[in-house]
């Protein structure tokens, strides 16, 4: 047993690809061992900004030999399918067999596939590795680039490592033939460093300022940067992400901290966060009252003698950085939100419906609507054109990462309809700023700093800031009214919109994020319990069609069940509610699910499930629609079974009527022992044909009324 290693040495590979090509390695590697029938345990694979490596631990000398037989046809058979046969296998027809099978004659093809050296098999695996490796982006460079069959690689390959033991596995890509031999860091080691085995590996990189291995790097990274933050007195903003990435950055990561000057702390916090990230690679830091720093943590990649002069580089990019998001800042708020508004005719939000602008007019006159119709502002009971309070809410101030809670002044509903439109009116307008231009992920955040800049009510600033929200999962949730309204006109408007020219997400194929703005729309309204009749608004301010209303319910249903199945919610449930038709209140509808849940995870639920079920097999098998008279006498548990309907059914229709979901269900439990009484005790396909049809009737009375409550047909079990 041997272990073997392989390095591919090229220049820099970015960093946001080296995880995808170490399991691009490991999978290729595999795929050329089980094709060989060699047996691979774990794998290391690491990388470096210079290097991929892969370390396969006690492969074996030599497979081993084996042979192999297939089947063939008959003797006698057409010479079509004999050669066919052959050519299939590679053997030829002197090196068929012929074998008795079940007293007929029978080819078969044998192959003694003799054993090979494990080096030879790794010679033939290396270079189908390296030409058939899938980067995301990849180049051909020198002399060979001329043709299109030349090798391809993420930047231009430089060597090859291949070690089997102690020994060189030799092969040959191109012009690049393996060895032994690999190179250090780019300023601190000069020269080839030799490799003696897979054991040594790591070590002798280390000796020459490498440091192969990609967690490790990002450990040091990340433990560096707290303790130099710490050391400054100032917390470090932790990124992992950006942690990652320096690791995939850095051969001999060395953080190092810095200062910028103070002046720049004028610039919204997530606007300096987000030019020290993206631009420069840097971590920024927090004082000890939470607010950001005059300070960054860039991840140098030497050893520095005067460490002060690799900060010093540093922060003059950063302040050139930092000095344009400053005259961003600057020029877009010389100009109200208003004016940057009109610009949004010259953005096209999708060919089939118009600008931006035009998409900014439904969603406020929706956000309004929502606003006057007691929807949104008001308790989740329908509020009266009165005035409305609302409930202290938390939301972020401008602060980066502060949370603050208020509570807004009493507003009557048409002062509150107001803001609601005005705020809907600006919250897209950020898109046409500077800013905005050069970190397209501001949008909304940076609308909020210009509006409260600008004088514009807290409410209004808050609501532009926070109407993208929630944008996945675990993202917060809005409960300001102001801010709820906004933001559920907008996903509603994007929803109803791309659904009224039937341009619905299909499969994986999601282009509009449809599916994100659903589910964006469920947390909200769950939220804040709001009571938004949905249908409504599709047909009265969409003119949705039949159809594509249809799609949108069934879509509905679809999200609903991914957004509550961490909460434990069965699916099954949410359908058996759904399938009632006529149900697009959200509050109701869960509020009907959670009893229902309840209700069949009980004795009597479990066995009422049972019952129906029965009762709906004999119907559909009977395909019974009639409603037949009866004229006969019932028997004991038939007339138990009418008398518990006569209660059951005017009792559940009231609680539900009253959204008291627990005594609809304590209604249908009342029907549990009658219905299993009738099964035991009565014949249900009678010789009489009076008894039977009657009998069917009462088992589709039945039906009808557990379906009152949930179609029971949808429910498993």
């Amino acid at each position: 047993m041997s272990d073997f290693l392989l390095e591919l040495r090229c220049e820099e590979i970015p960093a946001r690809m080296q995880a995808g090509a170490r399991a691009e390695l490991e999978k290729l590697f595999r795929r050329e061992m089980d094709a060989s029938g060699v047996a691979v345990g774990e794998l290391t694979v690491w990388s470096t900004p210079r290097r991929l490596a892969l370390i396969a631990r006690e492969l074996p000398e030599a497979t081993e030999a084996v042979s192999e037989e297939a089947k063939g046809p008959p003797v006698g058979a057409p010479d079509q399918a004999v050669d066919g046969f052959c050519r299939k296998n590679g053997v030829t027809r002197d090196d068929l067999e012929v074998r008795d099978v079940k007293g007929r004659e029978t080819y078969f093809a044998v192959k003694n596939i003799p054993g090979r050296a494990m080096s030879d098999l790794l010679a033939e695996a290396i270079p189908a590795i390296i030409r058939d490796f899938s980067w995301p982006k990849s180049m051909r460079w020198g002399a060979a680039s001329l043709s299109t069959e030349s090798l391809r690689w993420v930047r231009p390959l430089s060597g090859i490592v291949a070690m089997l033991g102690s020994d060189v596995v030799k092969c040959e890509v191109d012009e690049f033939v393996s060895g032994r031999y690999t190179k250090g860091h780019r300023f601190h080691s000069r020269g080839l460093i030799e490799i003696s085995d897979a054991d040594t590996y790591a070590g002798n990189l280390r000796e020459a300022n490498v440091i192969v291995d990609h967690e490790e790097r990002a450990a040091i990274i990340r433990k560096g940067a707290m303790k130099a933050a710490e050391a400054a007195g100032l917390k470090l903003v932790e990124d992992e992400g950006l942690v990652v990435e320096n690791a995939g950055l850095t051969e001999w990561p060395v953080p190092l901290l810095g200062r910028f000057d103070e002046d720049f702390l004028g610039v919204p916090p997530e606007v300096i966060q987000l030019t020290a990230r993206v631009n420069q690679k840097y971590f920024v830091c927090e004082d000890a009252d939470g607010k950001l720093a005059d300070a960054f943590i860039c991840t140098a990649n030497i050893e520095a003698v005067d460490p002060a002069v690799v900060v010093d580089g540093n922060r003059k990019v950063l302040a050139a950085r930092l000095s344009d998001a400053r005259f961003f800042w600057e020029l877009d708020k010389k100009t109200p939100l208003e004016e940057h508004a009109k610009k949004l005719e010259r953005i096209t939000f999708h060919e089939k419906l118009g600008t931006v602008a035009d998409k900014v007019e439904r969603v406020a006159k929706l956000a309004r609507w929502l606003v006057e119709e007691g929807i949104v502002g008001s308790n989740p009971t329908p509020a009266t054109k009165s005035s409305v309070r609302p409930e202290p809410v938390e939301g972020r101030d401008g602060e980066a990462g502060q949370v603050r809670t208020s509570t807004s002044s009493a507003r009557t509903v048409e002062e509150l309809a107001d803001l609601a439109e005005q705020a809907a009116r600006l919250c897209k307008a950020d898109l046409v700023t500077e800013m905005v231009g050069e970190f397209p992920e501001l949008q909304g955040l940076m609308g909020g700093y210009y509006a409260r800049a600008e004088g514009l009510p807290d409410e209004v600033a808050d609501a532009i800031r926070d109407h993208y929200k929630p944008v996945g999962q675990g993202d917060n949730v809005p409960t300001a009214p102001l801010t709820v309204a906004v933001s559920l006109a907008d996903k509603l408007d994007t929803m109803f919109s791309f659904f009224s020219v039937e341009l619905y997400p299909t499969g994986s194929k999601d282009p509009f994020a449809l599916r994100r703005a659903m589910l964006g729309i469920i947390a909200t309204v769950l939220q804040s319990k709001l009571r938004v009749p949905i249908t409504q608004i599709a047909r009265a301010h969409y003119d949705l069609a039949d159809g594509p209303l249809a799609w949108f319910l069934d879509f509905l249903d679809e999200r609903l069940k991914v957004q509550q199945r961490e909460a434990g919610v069965r699916h099954d449930l949410i359908d058996a509610v759904f399938a009632l038709g006529g149900e697009d209140d959200l509050v109701r509808l869960l509020a009907r699910v959670h009893a229902l849940q309840a209700f069949i995870e009980t004795d009597n639920g479990t066995n009422l499930l049972a019952g129906y079920k029965r009762a709906a097999n004999i119907l559909k098998k009977e395909e019974w629609d009639a409603n037949a008279e009866l004229s006969y006498t019932p028997e004991p548990a038939e007339k138990a079974l009418i008398d518990a309907l006569d209660v059951a059914e005017p009792q559940a229709a009231t609680a539900i009527e009253a959204e008291d979901f627990a005594a609809a269900m304590s209604a249908l439990a009342s029907l549990r022992a009658p219905i299993d009484a009738f099964f035991e005790e009565v014949t249900v396909n009678d010789d009489d044909a009076n008894k039977r049809n009657a009998r069917l009737d009462l088992l589709a009375r039945f039906r009808a009324a557990v379906h009152n409550v949930a179609d029971f047909s949808k429910i498993e079990g």
